[in-house]
Order: C-alpha cells, then sequence, then structure tokens
C-alpha cells in the first residue's frame, strides 16, 4: 500500500477522490490500495536558536553570530496531531512506500522532506508532479510518477534557502535589534525590498521640477514646438506664430506593430491583479491558489510564461472554452499557439492557464476575488494567441515663425489583441490610467503644404518625479531588482529580489511589521522603515547582492553550485556584520518614533511622551515630568502635552483657576520648571500686582 500525502486538507481530498480513497479516518483517506493525507503548510521547520543552547532566549550582541554547527529541526505547536498522523502512517507495517503529492515547487518538496526525515522514514518515495487539479491531470500524474530522488537537488536548494534565511534573520534581526533597543525586523529578501521602496521616496522627496513651456500650433490638427524653459521665449515664438502661416517641410510614415503579450506568470498576474483590480499581491495569490483548488486554473505558484511542446494541443480548446465563459462578447481568429509554447523558457510550471472546467455560470458562480482574477487569467490567454496590432504612424515636421514644430498622428489598421483587451477594459468599474494619450489620425499632408491663418498658444508643464510605489511597480522593481544595476549580469531575467512564490508574503510582511504602509494603493515607507534602512549595511540591504544569491539558489537547484558553498558564503557575512558592529555607539533616538514635544533642557535630546509621562528619549539621561507629579494634583490641574511643551521651551507657563488647598478658592500663577539636574521640580512665580487692585 503507498501512502500519499498531500500539502492540504483539500488537495488530498482531490486526489483521494481520483484514487479511490474515499474511506474517512482521523487525519487521512482509504481505500483502493492507497492511503491519502495532508500536511497543514509547514508542519516542521528549522529549530528556534534556543533549542541549541537556553542562554539565546536572551538577546545579546556577545552571543552572534549565531551559526549551527548541526542544525536542528522541530515540529511546529499547533499542529503536532497532524504530524503524529503522518508519522504512524509512514510507519505503518502494510506502508511499502509514499508518494509526496505537495506542490510541485520548491516550498512544496521541503514542506514533505522535512516531515519524511523527521518522521525517521527511511521508505522508498516518488513525486506526484503536476500542474493542474483537474482529474485527467492528477490520473496522468499518477500514471508517470517520478522517483524522488530527482528533486534531491530542489530539496537541498530549498533548504539552503532557508538556512540562509534563519541566518540571516536571526542574526541580523538581534544585532540591530540590541543595538537599537527595538525589535527590528532583518531579512534576506525583507531588507533590501524595503531599501527599494525607501529609495525610491528619496528620490521624490529630493527631486526639483523643473518648468518647462511648450508653443502649441492649431492647423485644424495640433503640432507642438520643443520644450522651451523660459516664458518670455514661449511667449515671443507664440507672438509670432499668431495667425501666421505653417508649412509642412516633411512628412514620414511607417508601418509599426505591437505584438501580444505572454501569457502570465505569477507575478504579471499579480502586477495587473493590483493594477487594474487593486487588490494585494497576497490577495491576488490566495484567489488563484483556490481557484487552483477548484480545478479551474492551473497551479499558480510558476515564474514561466511560457507553455511546454506537449501542452500545446490544448490551446485551441481551452481558447474555445474561454471565450465562451466570458460575460462579453470578443472576437477571435484562428490561435497563434505557436508563440505562446517554447519548453525551454518553462522551469518547474508552465505559465498560468484557465482549465477546461471554466463555463460561464461557473464564473458567475464564484466570489467576486476569485472571478476577477480568473477573469484575468482568460482575458490574458485570449490575448497571447491573438493576432498583433498594426498601425502606421505619422510624423510631420512643420514650420512657422522660423521654427520647426511637430505633430504625430496614428491610425490603427488591425486591432489585433488590442482589441479583446480595449473590450475587457471597458468593463472596469475602475478606468485605468493611460500612461500616455491616444494618438489621433492627421489628415492627410504632402511636403510643400501650407496652413494660413494658424492659432498659437502656450502650455505650460513641469517635470515629473518618480512615481510612489503600488504593488505592482514594486512587484516589477522585486523581479528585476532595479534592471540598471543588472545590466550586465548574465540571465537577468531571472535574476530578482525573492521567488515568483514568496513575494507577497515579504510584502505583507513589511506592512505587519511597522516598515511599510498603505495609502490608498501606494506602498510607503514608514519613519522605522526608513530609519532602518539609514542604519543598515550595503550587504544586508543591496538588492544587487541579494538578486545574487536568489540566483545562486537556482545554481544549487540546477547542480551548478553545492548548497555547503552557498552557506558558506552567507555564514562569513553574518559573520563580517557582526565584527563590523563592534564598536558602533548606536543613535537609539533614531526610532523613539513617539512625536517629540520639546527638547531636554538636561541633553538636548528629544522630550517625548509615554503613558504616565513626558520624559528623554535617551533613557540614560533620566529627566522625566510625571503626568501625575503631585505639584499639579494638588492644585487640580494636569499636566498636558500643551503645558509641557510651553516649559520645555521658554522654562514657564501662566496657568489660571489653581486650586488653593489652604483657603480653598483658585488664583493665577506662572508655572516655572524647576530642573536640578537629578531632580525635576517645579514652582510659582506670581505676577505683580496692576495699581488700585484688590489683595
Amino acid at each position: 500500500m503507498k501512502l500519499v500525502i498531500a500539502e492540504k486538507p483539500s488537495v488530498a481530498q482531490s486526489l483521494a477522490a481520483v484514487l479511490g480513497a474515499n474511506q474517512k479516518k482521523q487525519g487521512y483517506l482509504e481505500g483502493g490500495g492507497w492511503l491519502v493525507s495532508w500536511c497543514v503548510g509547514h508542519l516542521v521547520g528549522l529549530a528556534p536558536a534556543d533549542a541549541y543552547d537556553p542562554k539565546y532566549s536572551n538577546w545579546t550582541y556577545e552571543d552572534l553570530p549565531i551559526v549551527p554547527t548541526q542544525w536542528q529541526f522541530t515540529v511546529d505547536p499547533g499542529k503536532k496531531d497532524q504530524f503524529q498522523v503522518l508519522a504512524d502512517l509512514m510507519n505503518r507495517a502494510d506502508v511499502d512506500g509514499l508518494v509526496c503529492a505537495t506542490d510541485a515547487g520548491r516550498e512544496g518538496e521541503l514542506i514533505f522532506r522535512l516531515v519524511y526525515q523527521q518522521a525517521g522514514c527511511k521508505k522508498p518515495m516518488e513525486r506526484l508532479w503536476i500542474s493542474s487539479m483537474e482529474e485527467e491531470a492528477i490520473r496522468a500524474g499518477f500514471l508517470a510518477l517520478r522517483p524522488g530522488a530527482d528533486y534531491d537537488r530542489l530539496f537541498e536548494a530549498a533548504l539552503c534557502r532557508a538556512k540562509a534565511d534563519w541566518l540571516v534573520g536571526i542574526t541580523g534581526t538581534r544585532l540591530f535589534s540590541t543595538l537599537y533597543h527595538r525589535t527590528l525586523s532583518v531579512g534576506r529578501v525583507m531588507t533590501p525590498t524595503l531599501a527599494l521602496v525607501v529609495e525610491r521616496e528619496n528620490a521624490i522627496e529630493g527631486f526639483k521640477k523643473e518648468k518647462f513651456y511648450v508653443v502649441e500650433l492649431d492647423c485644424g490638427f495640433p503640432a507642438a514646438s520643443d520644450r522651451l524653459q523660459e516664458r518670455k521665449a514661449a511667449d515671443k515664438l507664440q507672438a509670432a506664430c499668431t495667425g501666421q502661416t505653417a508649412a509642412v517641410r516633411s512628412v514620414e510614415k511607417k508601418q509599426k506593430s505591437t505584438q501580444p503579450p505572454k501569457l502570465y506568470d505569477l507575478t504579471s498576474l499579480q502586477r495587473d491583479g493590483n493594477r487594474l483590480m487593486g487588490y494585494t499581491a497576497q490577495q491576488v495569490l490566495d484567489y488563484a491558489q483556490a481557484l487552483y483548488e477548484k480545478k479551474l486554473l492551473t497551479y499558480p505558484r510558476t515564474d514561466s510564461n511560457y507553455l511546454t511542446e506537449d501542452t500545446a494541443a490544448t490551446v485551441p480548446g481551452l481558447v474555445e472554452v474561454a471565450v465562451q465563459s466570458l460575460p462579453f462578447s470578443v472576437e477571435v481568429g484562428p490561435p497563434d499557439v505557436a508563440r505562446v509554447v517554447d519548453g525551454s523558457k518553462v522551469s518547474d510550471h508552465h505559465a498560468l492557464l484557465p482549465t477546461m472546467q471554466v463555463r460561464s455560470d461557473t464564473l458567475a458562480a464564484l466570489p467576486a476575488g476569485e472571478r476577477n482574477v480568473l477573469t484575468l487569467v482568460i482575458v490574458r490567454l485570449l490575448c497571447a494567441v491573438g493576432e498583433k496590432q498594426v498601425y502606421e504612424d505619422t510624423a510631420a515636421a512643420l514650420e512657422c515663425g522660423g521654427v520647426s514644430f511637430s505633430a504625430r498622428g496614428r491610425v490603427v489598421t488591425v486591432p489585433g489583441w488590442k482589441a479583446i483587451e480595449q473590450m475587457f477594459l471597458s468593463t472596469l468599474k475602475q478606468k485605468t490610467e493611460k500612461e500616455e494619450p491616444e494618438a489621433r489620425a492627421l489628415p492627410p499632408l504632402a511636403e510643400g503644404q501650407t496652413f494660413s491663418g494658424c492659432k498659437a498658444a502656450v502650455r505650460e508643464g513641469a517635470t515629473s518625479p518618480p512615481k510612489h510605489f503600488t504593488e505592482d511597480l514594486l512587484l516589477s522593481a522585486m523581479e528585476h531588482a532595479s534592471a540598471e544595476e543588472f545590466a550586465e549580469i548574465e540571465g537577468v531575467e531571472r535574476t530578482g529580489l525573492g521567488t515568483p512564490a514568496t513575494r507577497a508574503g515579504v510584502l505583507e510582511k513589511l506592512v505587519r511589521g511597522g516598515f511599510l504602509e498603505r495609502k490608498g494603493r501606494q506602498l510607503l515607507p514608514t519613519k522605522k522603515g526608513h530609519n532602518l534602512i539609514v542604519v543598515l549595511p550595503d550587504s544586508i540591504k543591496s538588492a544587487k547582492l541579494t538578486a545574487q544569491w536568489e540566483a545562486a539558489l537556482k545554481d544549487v537547484e540546477h547542480g551548478q553550485q553545492a548548497a555547503a558553498d552557498f552557506l558558506t558564503r552567507i555564514e562569513r557575512m553574518v559573520a563580517d556584520l557582526v565584527e563590523g558592529y563592534r564598536a558602533v555607539q548606536a543613535d537609539t533616538a533614531l526610532f523613539d518614533l513617539r512625536e517629540s514635544i520639546g527638547k531636554c533642557p538636561r541633553c538636548g535630546k528629544d522630550v517625548v511622551e509615554s503613558k504616565l509621562s513626558f520624559q528623554c528619549s535617551d533613557r540614560s539621561c533620566g529627566f522625566t515630568m510625571w503626568k501625575n507629579d503631585r505639584f499639579f494634583t494638588n492644585k487640580h490641574k494636569e499636566l498636558t502635552k500643551s503645558i509641557a511643551a510651553a516649559l520645555l521651551k521658554k522654562g514657564r507657563v501662566k496657568m489660571s483657576g489653581l486650586f488653593s488647598e489652604k483657603k480653598g478658592t483658585t488664583y493665577d500663577a506662572v508655572v516655572v520648571l524647576d530642573d536640578t539636574g537629578k531632580y525635576v521640580n517645579y514652582k510659582l512665580e506670581f505676577e505683580p500686582r496692576k495699581a488700585g487692585e484688590k489683595k
């Protein structure tokens, strides 16, 4: 009897239905000569630092770096029951072999192998590798099981990635948290991603807008001058052209085309989900995973935009199903299958596709998020195999007032795939922002042709700063890890921060940790996030270095680099990192994110508000103004933020309605801050009475 282990219960149920394992047991299914069970995500992971030595429960600089000589693993405390079910099944006498049926990728391999090892299982294992949860794909997959050993390198790369993340995360987080007395999470992929956002915001903040002026002619069609830096020059040109004749000096026509887009990989789907629907990357992944488990979408965690040759025959049928499933009508010609097929560009899984299970009623019955994501994939398939768009661009040069003006026009001769895209975009409630205005057709023009009585106007414009990151733009930056830095790196398309499967999780972790915040669709760094990048060295925050590590993990997976060599480099880096900060005196005020209400009279640093007091941000200073100080409570007054701020700024503040316990009346006086350097005291001063004023 064989034991099949899936990654999730829902997937296990789909596999069991095909295998005939329909008897429900505690934590597994049985029948037809099969046992089918499941993990619940990561059941087993790398042990925490204090598993190696109890002293690591306390975070101290002296214990860094923490580099295990013998790695230890532990079962997730909340998932021990299911681990025990799997361990018992693996060790059953009638189980003679296992099938790894976790998600067919790096993380899926890691999830299964760690359970297999932790349970001490030595029985032979095979690998189910499928890209669709359709029954036919499952049956075909079980008929083509591969030896588990074929995926040993994939497991090595996955374990190598986990260990590298542990080394950088544990040592980096503890190092900077102890230096700055705040919990500051540092990660191999997370930190350089944050650095990309901080650098973009710095570029926006440092951007200096420059005005420019363009003179525009109206000759029955628009024509524009080059940009002018001075308004006077623009006004002068406008005056010289108003009412004058413009002559055509040259006309150039070019036939051009726009090729259809590639099929979706996960990252490009997440980008469009964010740009067109406003979904976060994590939401898109969650919707795609749900569709995969419902057998409506192929495996979502793919980094490929192409199909393998053996899937090409299914595309025409998919296109037919896709057209009929959409809630709006589109016209499609014979699909150009060849342009989406290239097995050499497919790694673990082919590009995202809808399945043959998709129908119009199926689509309508889905929750909105899943329906929208599936619609994106369907439309992309139709566009990708569609006809190219063909158009004619016309560029004309005119002369008026002794200056050259340019006019541009475009005529679309074959709408091609763009017609499908435009039909889809027209159905969206949120209209998309066009990057540039659509060019209109120019009238027939010929060299020497003239236009009299032209109107002229000055248009003022300004240079634009870089755009704030949305998840769409940030995912692209993560994928290419800033293309300008990688222009000289071979295989740049495979270089980036994280993988399609992990990028969404990285962004969510940055938001949860308080390093990034969402404002509308923008992702912006918080003060905490900004300051963390300020203090970190390039070895931790460099997008280039981390992307090279990601490429090295691919080499481990393909047997082109030893896992031990990669980890040795990571271990050396964290050791150098710790040594480099041995003599650093950290400015802890950088991460005191409370609002400053004034300067400390003792040391000059910021005074910030806490629940019970107003105190110096430098804890060693000791300056504290207690909110419940008896001086104020005896006078039936509260030391408020505005009063504390006034005392810090001027050393005194006039207060009215102070209560006298002796007389039972109220009076006005000036409260003076009287700091001895050890104790914070207050005293009263009374303004001299005016002549004739009663005592």
